[in-house]
């Protein structure tokens, strides 16, 4: 007899894979905040953290004054110099302790070109600008220059160094050119003038680079001057045929080439006509009085006057014209300006001061005077120090010995100061 299982369950129900979440209940965040003494906490929470910001600016340092530019809040505990650069718009920031600098404090260094900078002037110039943490290309051909005068800078990330003459074009991207190439002294100008072709290319430079440009003119523009002492306004007394013209009307050149990219072009432009300069660093036998008569007066020999030695000349040391070039750059007068020293010396007066500070018995030889020899010359600063704000500090007799001491090195090498003067 057969026998079969027979399912008794309840039929089967179809199945809804759907998912439903539990419900929640009303007003289920205050319910989580009130159980368990949450809400207790967090008023605990504001209340310590209330009462630490409120008693925090007590413990920290004084309120800041109004005329403090760098409070010493913003700084902590680093300690600062700030030295005032020639912008007055910013600061120059050296840390002496470590720590951060507030990001907008220290000032932005310029890319700076400086042709001749391997010169007399321009190496004097590069030392102010790499310290004040601009980034300086040299360009030089090395003609007057010297290596010994930048290498010092060799190591340093923001110099470069490049051996190029300007009467080549030259394409750089820079923020300012200050123009100082071209030869100064008569024995190296009446050889290879380069006054005009190299302004020109330089002016051109600055035109298409947006930079601003500054010229080193000279007062050999005024030539033979019949205005005593001379101002900027006095348009000179040149002889364009003599044995001075390249240099002379070279340099009158460039300030019309300047003057007319200017007006015509735009081009941000400032001129400076140089008078008399001495210093570490001068050529030993560039034919220029101080360098003579401290050279000749170092080797034992006579120093040459030409002439009567009546001529006057007025001598400024180099740092005090660095200074001057760097105010009318970062200024907004074009110029021209005169930056010299108007403490005027005959050239005998002159020869007096080298016997006193380096051979009291050197003696004096007298040669005929050369051809367009000026008479007289004195600047006349007024404009500067109403414009710029600029005057010489270091009179003759402080300088001359600073001067001394670097051409008693180079040409007397490691030897003693006694050994030399026996």
């Amino acid at each position: 007899m057969a026998s079969g299982l027979v399912f008794r369950g309840h039929e089967a129900q179809p199945v809804n894979d759907a998912y439903y979440p539990k419900p929640q209940k009303p007003w289920f965040f205050l319910h989580y905040i009130l159980r368990e003494q949450r809400l207790h906490f967090l008023f605990l929470g504001v209340i310590l953290a209330s009462i630490f910001f409120f008693l925090l600016p007590s413990s920290s340092s004084p309120p800041v004054q109004a005329h403090d530019p760098f409070p010493a809040s913003f700084l902590g505990r680093d300690e600062l110099t700030l030295w005032p650069t020639t912008n007055t718009r910013s600061y120059d920031v050296a840390v002496h302790s470590v720590g951060k600098i507030p990001l907008g404090i220290k000032r932005k260094g310029l890319r700076v070109v400086v042709t001749g900078g391997a010169g007399f002037v321009g190496s004097h110039l590069v030392d102010r600008l790499i310290s004040r943490g601009d980034s300086v290309i040299v360009v030089d051909n090395f003609f007057t220059g010297r290596k010994e005068n930048v290498m010092h800078h060799f190591r340093n990330p923001n110099f470069e160094l490049l051996r190029h003459d300007v009467v080549e074009p030259l394409l750089l991207e820079v923020d300012q050119i200050y123009h100082l190439a071209c030869p100064a002294s008569p024995v190296h100008y009446k050889f290879n003038p380069t006054n005009v072709v190299g302004t020109l290319n330089m002016l051109g430079l600055a035109k298409r680079i947006g930079a601003r440009f500054l010229l080193t003119s000279t007062s050999e523009v005024y030539g033979d001057p019949l205005q005593h002492p001379q101002k900027e306004t006095y348009w000179g007394n040149v002889n364009p045929i003599g044995v001075r013209s390249c240099y002379d009307e070279g340099k009158r050149t460039a300030e019309t080439l300047a003057m007319d990219y200017h007006r015509g072009a735009g081009v941000e432009v400032r001129i400076a006509r140089i008078f008399n300069t001495y210093g570490p660093r001068m050529c030993l036998d560039d034919g220029r009085v101080v360098s003579n008569f401290v050279a000749q007066a170092l080797r034992k020999e006579a120093l040459t006057v030409y002439g009567d030695g009546k001529q006057t000349r007025s001598f400024q040391y180099v740092s005090d014209l660095v200074e001057g070039l760097m105010r009318l750059m970062e200024g907004e007068h074009v110029g021209p300006f005169n930056l010299g020293n108007p403490g005027e010396f005959t050239m005998l007066e002159l020869a007096k001061v080298v016997q006193e500070t380096i051979d009291p018995e050197a003696k004096i030889e007298y040669r005929p005077n050369t051809e367009d020899d000026p008479h007289k010359r004195k600047p006349d600063i007024t404009r500067a120090k109403e414009l710029l704000g600029w005057e010489p500090k270091v009179d003759l007799r402080k300088g001359l010995p600073l001067m001394v001491s670097d051409f008693r090195q180079r040409i007397f090498g490691d030897q003693k100061e006694g050994a030399t003067s026996t």
